[in-house]
């Protein structure tokens, strides 16, 4: 065997820079999909820290957590967590206003069209069925209810969803995982970064304890800072501020109320919004704001006035900028999480685009081969994923009737992406929502959303008027009787968690 020989077949060095949810979710999958493939090593500092602070997720997370083999309540009670049918917006639309984007199905199968084109001619007709009444997720959501489809529990309909937890006890947790299966952590601040003087590659990380960790391959962690994608490798940001203009957020966690609902609460305030998102052990808050706007006296205490029960922890303040890196992997090193891009957590996506940028990696992964055309690919579907969320979380601030503040009035009125402006170009006049490149939200997210903010269609697909004006009376009724039916079996969520996964 040759040299070259004997060192492909050696386990290739993978290097973490950076803990936290995307160090240790890379970590963790990385060695269960690899397994002796590779060499990881993970390098965080316990002076560092981690933003830790994202509690909400979307149903994606459960195939991650699945392919890792995790007990679900074990994995519930480790990190206190809840379960979440979908988001609820108040005061979005106008001041007063509340919709609840619930995951999963609006309406049923029913011809070649998606129901919704069936309801638009229904309300078209004088139906009186509301789009809420069509979702199972959004009346349990209201119902404080959850519990698992099945036929044993009598519930057939599909009800997706996913979790709240504590972020900081979901890393601990997948750090135990991962050392399990090799995963060596090292203690330690990086300082510099060798690279090769040829090929512009990492090599090797150096520590300010003065030891070096060489690797072959380098994935970034180290947050909004970017040390390797950025500082090193010299990736620039795209800044999206202009279309998401938020740019701060104050968090702390408070004893909430106790009611454990199964829904993140979004709230609009003057320059921005708060979240709510329960616990079993504590309620996560934040508000989020525009620094043009409004200063950080002003946004804590909105948020010290409107987060129920009594503070744990003073509150903490974040800086951002909405965007991306230009390119998310160059030469060979990979951003995770914050390090790749930052898109406010407005429907709870920072937790999925780390999960989707490891399972894109993982198709990709080039081994020690150079591979500029897996980088390039890589790239061009980070590219797609950032923009149509980015569109997605634009379209909550741009379509409302709010002008009571400038921030609202900014918003109200600013120019949007094309990309954007053609979906709702295309469902003011002819009521249908294209879903493009296996975009993560789908038709009945964006439905949700753009009727919940006050779009209306412009008409309905003219395959719908096949359908006997009774007929189409009748199948909507149904819908929403058995969605009534079935919402009336499933357990409070408090009692469901306190028989299956309480802590």
């Amino acid at each position: 065997m040759t040299e070259t020989q004997q060192r492909d077949a050696e386990p290739v060095r993978l290097v973490i820079m950076g803990g936290g949810t995307a160090g240790w979710m890379a970590a963790a999958a990385l060695s269960q999909y690899f397994s002796n493939a590779l060499n990881i090593t993970l390098i965080e500092s316990e002076a560092i820290g981690t933003v830790g602070v994202g509690e909400a997720t979307i149903p994606q997370i459960r195939l991650f957590n699945t392919g890792l083999g995790i007990d679900e309540a074990e994995f519930v009670r480790a990190t206190a967590g809840t379960f979440k049918l979908g988001i609820e917006f108040v005061d979005w639309h106008r001041k007063g206003s509340s919709y609840i984007h619930g995951f999963g199905d609006v309406g049923a199968k029913v011809g070649l069209v998606p129901f919704y084109h069936y309801w638009l001619r229904y309300r078209a007709e004088g139906g009186n069925r509301d789009i809420d009444q069509l979702s199972l997720n959004v009346l349990a959501a209201r119902a404080r209810r959850f519990g698992r489809s099945g036929r044993q529990a009598g519930i057939v309909r599909s009800l997706p969803y996913a979790y709240h937890f504590d972020a900081l006890h979901y890393a601990a947790y997948l750090r135990r995982y991962a050392e399990q299966r090799g995963v060596m952590r090292r203690e330690g601040r990086v300082v510099a970064a060798e690279q090769d003087t040829e090929s512009g590659d990492i090599t090797a990380l150096s520590l300010e304890s003065g030891e070096t960790i060489a690797g072959d391959f380098f994935i970034d962690c180290s947050g909004f800072r970017g040390f390797l994608i950025g500082e090193t490798l010299g990736s620039d940001y795209q800044d999206w501020s202009h279309w998401l203009p938020c740019d701060r957020a104050v968090a702390m966690p408070t004893t909430g109320d106790g009611r454990l609902e199964p829904f993140t609460r979004s709230t609009a305030r003057g320059a921005g919004w708060q979240w709510h998102i329960p616990l079993q052990h504590r309620t996560g808050n934040g508000h989020v704001y525009c620094s043009a706007y409004m200063d950080s006296d002003a946004a804590t205490q909105i948020l010290l006035d409107n987060a129920p029960g009594d503070r744990l922890a003073e509150p903490r303040h974040l800086r951002f900028t909405t965007g991306k890196r230009r390119e998310v992997w160059k030469n060979n090193c990979v951003a995770l999480g914050l390090s790749s891009g930052f898109l406010e957590p407005l429907e709870s996506t920072s937790i999925h685009l780390i999960q989707t940028g490891l399972a894109r990696l993982m198709a990709l992964f080039p081994g020690r081969q150079r591979a500029p055309h897996l980088i390039a690919e890589y790239n061009a579907q980070a590219d797609e994923e950032y923009a149509a969320i980015r569109d997605f979380l634009i379209l909550h601030y741009h379509a409302t009737e709010r002008d009571d503040t400038e921030f609202w009035r900014y918003c109200r009125t600013m120019a949007v992406p094309d990309s954007l402006q053609h979906k709702l170009d295309m469902f003011r006049s002819s009521g249908q929502i294209i879903r493009q490149h296996q975009e993560l939200f789908d038709v009945t997210s964006w439905l949700q959303v753009m009727w919940g903010q006050g779009e209306r269609a412009g008409a309905y697909h003219p395959m719908v008027d096949a359908v006997p004006a009774e007929e189409l009376q009748s199948v909507v009724s149904k819908v929403a009787q058995d969605n009534v039916q079935q919402c009336n079996r499933l357990p409070v969520h408090a009692n469901y968690i306190a028989e299956n996964c309480a802590v």
